[in-house]
């Protein structure tokens, strides 16, 4: 597993993500310009929706009915346990566990378009419909931390002096604590947007539109992520400080939680039948965080969440430790399973 850490750090992509980080850490003035990381990520999204699409079409709903099962039940169970973690054993506040929650209950897509790269380097065959898994996962994880959010809430504000009152509610609308913008914002945001629509497309003009797509939006992925990662290395490094001004605690959660995630990832991507490079994917997407499409959903829905705490998390540890360790580690433990 040590050489395959070492050649996972030696790789290009990772490489440029260190540069990152060293840059944000140095104060160096070295910045892209504005818009370009919107436009990386945008191009990304468009690129992962499109091939997972395109293969998507070569099966049927039967062979891969299992594995959107799988990818459901982990998006729905993480957020869960999440907030259990970080209630009882964190102590932390409602508002920023639901946070994190969302966070991690949703995926990292560049973290899934590493992993990608990472089999692809070591020559490992992965079920191609993965990719309509990262589109399947992203919603139910921050859906789900958002229905904990209005059931704790309206359990709280439910006192014996008022039953009547609260039993009336519940029973004209029993989902009134869910926000129409907050699934306005799931369902419709730019992520969540792009990888669906993506994919319809893909899933629509199969391998005939391949002519196409592939000059742009495959040939040059590896490259275009090479400038991405060097882009969320600075903002890796610029959220270190961040963190430890949160505690070891919160630290020590987001080393040792994705861990314990894409273990349970690889775990169920085994029990579904997949392959050890789809069963590392499964892991991968497990342990990864979110920093697009939670951290929009959680502005309009949990603005009293703190941002620096899930984005600092998930961009300043979980993100480098996935891309740089998790990733290897997830194949390792793929293997075992298997």
């Amino acid at each position: 597993m040590l050489d395959m850490v070492i050649q996972n750090l030696l790789s290009p992509a990772i490489l440029f993500f260190i540069l990152g980080i060293i840059a944000a850490i140095v104060s160096s003035d070295f910045d892209l310009p504005k818009g370009l990381g919107e436009g990386l990520s945008a191009y990304l999204l468009i690129a992962i929706g499109l091939k997972g699409g395109i293969e998507l079409s070569n099966y049927s709903l039967a062979a891969v009915s299992k594995p959107i099962l799988g990818t459901i039940i982990l998006g729905t169970i993480i957020p869960i346990i999440t907030l259990y973690v970080l209630r009882h054993f964190l102590k932390m506040d409602l508002k920023n566990s639901i946070g994190l929650a969302a966070t991690y209950g949703s995926v990292s897509i560049v973290t899934y378009g590493a992993a990608i790269n990472f089999l692809d380097n070591l020559a490992i065959s992965y079920e191609s419909f993965m990719n309509a898994m990262v589109v399947v996962m992203e919603i139910p994880g921050i859906l789900v931390a958002l229905l904990l959010l209005g059931i704790i809430e309206k359990k709280g504000s439910t006192s014996p002096a008022s039953p009547l009152r609260n039993v009336g509610i519940v029973a004209q609308n029993p989902f009134s604590f869910i926000n129409v913008e907050v699934l306005k914002e799931s369902f419709f945001g730019k992520s969540i947007l792009l990888l669906v629509g993506s994919l319809l497309i893909g899933l629509i003009v199969g391998t005939n539109g391949l002519p196409i797509i592939k000059p742009l939006f495959i040939d040059l992925y590896q490259s275009v992520l090479i400038l991405f990662l060097l882009n969320m290395g600075l903002m890796a490094g610029k959220r270190l400080a961040v963190i430890r001004r949160h505690g070891l605690k919160l630290l020590a959660f987001g080393l040792f939680m994705p861990i314990f995630y894409g273990t349970l990832g690889a775990l169920v991507g085994v029990t579904v039948g997949l392959s050890l490079g789809g069963a590392t994917l499964m892991g991968v997407l497990a342990a990864s965080a979110s920093y697009i499409a939670a951290p929009a959903a959680l502005r309009t829905s949990v603005p009293e969440a703190d941002p620096s705490i899930y984005l600092g998390l998930a961009l300043g540890v979980t993100f480098p430790l996935n891309l740089t360790i998790g990733i290897p580690l997830y194949y390792t433990i793929a293997g075992w399973l298997l």
